[in-house]
């Protein structure tokens, strides 16, 4: 008998690990953000205990709120310091962890009169604070707002558990929780213990692996393979499933490697058992595909019961011979009442026991949800109808009875959910995709102890690990993230970064995992696998978009949270005002059903407002379309970091770019060089170049390599590893020896050559120092700024000696970009750290009036608060490396060009390609959304505010107007199928024509 894994604690290997965005300093325009507290004091702080925290405050309203907070804050005991952004409705602040925690500022605020929650630190994709690990959940049984939020209660409330978000999209819920104080099992059983289904789905703690198992035919078959494992050093648990003949394993992962419990597995079996790893996304779409078909099957048996209990009731007694033998006499009742009676039985208790039991979950845990309105109106319907046969056979007086009610309502509520299901695997497509673009195999060399390749064998991809030398043959996908070690070939990127061109892959050049290898062979050695790949961090971040929550749908949530009681008390009020009523005279007996009575006719109005009224659309009116959304924007190249996100983009006034690598293409390259004291002109590029190649600043690397090419007649390199490769080898040969080499931001370098000192950089860097500019220099500089191009002076030996030029020509798309977001109602701005004249010429050429020129990094950040001041929202676009302060200042940060460095903790936006085109994208596609969520709320509220007054009769006494409980049902039901259609309708999207925004006619 295999273990169970019930009682398993699951444990980190090796505790949380952090990320951290790798930034690089020494850039004339752009230098690493220098916070006064945080860098200069962190390694003190740290070891002091210090802290800097984030809360978001709710319900500030002006600035005597935000002083009043941060009065607050500041009285409390270790708070060193205390900001409050009453635009951001934020608090920054650095506490002492010795003297107060998190919870006690957060009580502060709240003891102010404020909502107040805590931030995650700023991190990379995914990641987490140290020590804690994230897990991934199913959560299955969840029907409304109200699940979502029981079960997001009941998981916060878990010891060890620091954040917990719960999509009723998705089915999923993402939990961080400290292992060392709380195990994955324990919160499955705390999500099954509260009524629902709940399994692990993955984990950042890589000790688990299922397994799909071909070959194993019988009993001893399945001893073979758990003599195996229990003989293996490493494993801890493992249980095979012989239905769906998974086998689950879990495992030390630093004693034995996945590939390794695999390999020993299959050679135990000698040859026997073929093994390949499930993946945990497939698993999940195959669940999807599973609950679309059970909620088909559940909703055709529905159909195929009800329609003859309909058929009874309105067509059969205009069909004389059919309708005499339903009112032949069976016992106490006759035929027709026991068909009906026996075929809504089996749909009430049988097809709708799901609403049963998620009602009863539901209020065991002290909340309502829709099930519980749906069990009470069938239920009512039901009941009453058995009611009335016992009460005729016994009395002789026969009411009428309501059974197709009750069971016509339950198949257009199983409908709705059918729909619902099959929308959510439509949604999900873009998660899809990029899981298919990852090959399910892959080559491995097998080489022996001195490297040399003895042969290869295939392997399944996800057993890969880092330091393995793949083959990748042409025509088919690189399967992981790595660098070549071997061959030539040109490779099709565009299915990751959105660049149509083919990239040439040469020795030492990286490549991403899932694009497609072209023409030649190439071997790769294996870098970064499983969820550290680009690939896996683009569909973690697209999950976690769509898992999150809009501002506007927590007002949501919130009404769908109180909107079941309401519903309820209005129902129940339903029932008396009719009841009473017609008791004490208010309307005619001629009103009332044949042989009806008061009550029958008060309860049919008070079904019909309890069915119609429950807000099921409503928890779904912007999930479903933020879903739709970010799937759109990654099959578009744009990655959105979450809902918030979106709600932000679609109201900004200002788009803020930077001018180096976002504007410009990041190229630089020396169009001119002019040298003043007669020296050579080789000799005088070759004391710059030997300045600048300590520099990791781009202008430093374009002298280099213009001087490399004048001295070698080479042709410049076509990519960043190939030019290191060449200047590697070339530079021992010509460059001079450098000593007291600094990298000065914002103004230059400085050294000393053979004992002197030369400067490469601004006019201030040689004022600084003491060394004047002649009049022909500043003209020819100037003459330089105002042709777009930057001025480098180089001064040696305290004398200037020469000038040199350098163009970073315009993206190609830049100017007509501008001018299509001035179309928009956005306005364009430009900051950059160059000069004026530089800048302005810029400016000129792209079309932008508002212009900030030589303006640090950290002041980029207070140039988007400037904008911010009267509360407009500010976009930033920059490169995501240099820029990151100012896109955590934007109210809205796109990183563009990332590429490969997708983790970028400052932005909300990742445009993909290095093109200008996908701002316009993500703020149309935000702004469709929106306008999609706000018509959804109109779907998903219009048969309510429509349908409850005629539900409820209050048009009855003039029109004769009623809704029955079954045509409720059908109403509720279109509702959440209303709201679902029309934000599946975002996947029809198209990114916006250039020529439709400019009203340019083509001819």
């Amino acid at each position: 008998m295999a273990p169970s894994l019930r009682d398993l604690q699951l444990t980190a290997a090796g505790g949380g690990r952090r990320q951290a965005a790798d930034e690089e300093a020494g850039d004339l325009e752009d230098v690493r953000l220098l916070d006064s507290y945080e860098d200069g004091n962190s390694d003190k702080s740290e070891g002091l205990g210090m802290k800097r925290m984030q809360v978001r405050i709710t319900g500030m309203t002006c600035a005597a709120c935000s002083n009043s907070v941060e009065g607050a804050l500041r009285s409390v005991d270790g708070v060193l310091q205390a900001s409050v952004a009453l635009l951001q409705n934020k608090a920054d602040v650095v506490f002492d962890l010795n003297l107060v925690k998190e919870e006690d500022i957060k009580n502060a605020i709240e003891d102010a009169g404020f909502e107040a929650e805590v931030l995650p630190e700023p991190s990379t994709i995914r990641t987490k604070p140290q020590g804690t690990l994230v897990g991934q959940f199913t959560i299955g049984g969840m029907t409304c707002a109200a699940c979502v939020n029981s079960v997001e209660g009941i998981l916060r409330d878990l010891p060890g558990v620091k954040r917990a978000v719960v999509a009723l999209a998705t089915s999923l819920g993402e939990v961080e929780y400290d292992p060392t104080e709380i195990s994955k099992d324990d919160i499955v059983n705390a999500i099954e213990d509260a009524g629902f289904e709940g399994s692990l789905v993955q984990s950042s703690e890589q000790d688990k692996i299922i397994l799909g198992v071909s070959g194993m035919s019988s009993e001893l078959d399945a001893q073979l393979v758990e003599g195996v494992l229990c003989n293996m050093r490493g494993v801890r648990q493992f249980c095979f499933n012989k239905t769906s003949r998974e086998l689950e394993v879990l495992f030390d992962p630093e004693v034995i490697s996945s590939r390794s419990l695999v390999d020993a597995i299959e050679s135990g079996s000698t040859g026997k058992f073929k093994l390949h790893v499930k993946n945990p996304y497939t698993r999940m779409s195959s669940k999807d595909i599973e609950e679309c078909s059970t909620m088909f099957r559940l909703f055709t048996a529905s159909l195929f019961l009800s329609i003859p209990v309909f058929l009874m009731r309105v067509v059969c007694p205009h069909i004389p011979l059919l309708y005499s033998l339903l009112l032949r006499q069976c016992g106490p009742f006759q035929m027709g009442d026991w068909l009906k009676w026996a075929f809504v039985t089996v749909v009430q208790f049988v097809i709708g026991k799901r609403f049963y039991v998620a009602a009863g979950r539901a209020l065991r845990n002290g909340s309502t949800n829709m099930d519980v309105l749906v069990a009470l109106g069938t239920s009512a319907s039901y009941f009453y109808s058995v009611c009335a046969l016992l009460y005729g056979a016994i009395t002789g007086f026969w009411s009428p009875t309501y059974f197709e009610t009750s069971a016509m309502l339950i198949t257009f509520v199983l409908l709705g959910k059918y729909l619902e299901t099959l929308a959510k695997g439509k949604t999900s497509d873009a998660i899809k995709k990029l899981v298919e673009l990852a090959p399910a195999t892959a080559l491995l060399l097998v080489q022996d102890k001195g490297g040399k390749n003895i042969g290869e064998r295939e392997i399944d991809a996800l057993l890969i690990q880092p330091g393995d030398i793949l083959k990748v043959l042409p025509g088919t996908k690189v399967p992981v993230d790595g660098v070549v070690v071997w061959g030539s070939s040109y490779v099709n990127e565009s299915m990751v970064t959105g660049e149509s061109t083919p990239v040439l892959k040469v020795v030492d050049v990286s490549v991403i995992g899932g694009t497609m290898n072209l023409h030649g062979s190439l071997h790769v050695q294996a870098t970064k696998v499983g969820s550290d790949t680009v690939l896996s961090q683009i569909i973690c971040l697209v999950e976690t978009a769509q898992m999150s929550k809009a501002p506007i749908q927590k007002f949501a949530d919130f009404v769908a949270s109180i909107f079941v009681p309401t519903v309820v008390a209005m129902s129940l009020l339903t029932l008396l005002g009719w009841y009473f009523g017609g008791v004490l005279g208010a309307y005619p007996e001629e009103w009332l059903p044949k042989n009806g009575n008061y009550f029958v006719f008060a309860l049919m109005f008070s079904i019909s407002v309890m069915v119609i009224a429950c807000p099921c659309a409503l928890g779904l009116a912007t999930p479903t379309a933020v879903m739709v959304a970010t799937g759109v924007g990654a099959n578009n190249g744009v990655l959105i970091k979450g809902g918030d996100a979106l709600e932000r983009a679609q109201m900004v006034k200002y788009v803020v770019f930077d001018k180096t690598g976002t504007l410009t293409q990041g190229k630089a390259s020396v169009t001119t060089a002019k040298v003043f004291n007669g020296m050579a002109r080789g000799e005088f590029l070759t004391l710059v170049a030997s300045a600048e190649a300590s520099s990791e600043h781009p202008l430093a690397k374009a002298i280099v390599e213009y001087t490399r090419h004048f001295h070698f007649l080479d042709e410049p390199s076509t990519t960043k590893d190939a030019q290191k490769s060449s200047n590697e080898s070339n530079y021992s040969g010509w460059l001079l020896d450098v000593s007291d080499f600094s990298a000065l931001p914002g103004k230059g370098v400085q050294c000393f050559i053979e004992g002197k000192q030369i400067l490469v950089g601004s006019r201030k860097l040689l004022t600084e120092n003491g060394i004047s500019i002649p009049k022909f220099a500043e003209d020819f500089v100037v003459e330089l700024e105002e042709s777009a191009k930057t001025g480098i002076l180089v001064a040696y030996d305290s004398s200037l000696i020469g000038v040199l030029g350098v163009a970073d020509p315009l993206k190609r798309e830049a100017a007509v970009v501008v001018e299509g977001l001035t179309k928009m109602g956005v306005k364009p701005v430009m900051v950059t750290g160059d000069n004026w004249r530089t800048a302005r010429a810029v400016a000129r050429e792209v079309g932008i009036q508002d212009v900030r020129a030589e303006v640090m990094p950290a002041g980029k950040a207070d140039v988007i608060r400037s904008f911010q001041k009267d509360g407009s929202i500010v976009a930033m676009v920059g490169d995501g490396i240099n820029d990151s302060p100012a896109l955590a200042a934007a109210d809205v940060g796109m990183a563009i060009g990332a590429g490969t460095d997708i983790a970028i903790e400052a932005a909300e936006y990742v445009l993909m390609r290095n093109n200008l085109e996908d701002v316009i994208t993500a703020i149309d596609l935000s702004r469709k959304t929106f306008t999609r969520i706000r018509l959804n709320y109109v779907f998903a509220m219009a048969y309510n505010v429509i349908a409850i007054p005629i539900a409820a009769g209050v048009f009855f006494p003039w029109l004769r107007i009623e809704l029955p409980p079954w045509a409720s049902g059908a109403c509720m039901a279109l509702s959440s199928v209303s709201v679902v259609c029309s934000s599946l309708l975002l996947r029809r999207y198209r990114k916006p024509r250039l020529t439709t925004i400019l009203e340019i006619t083509v001819e």
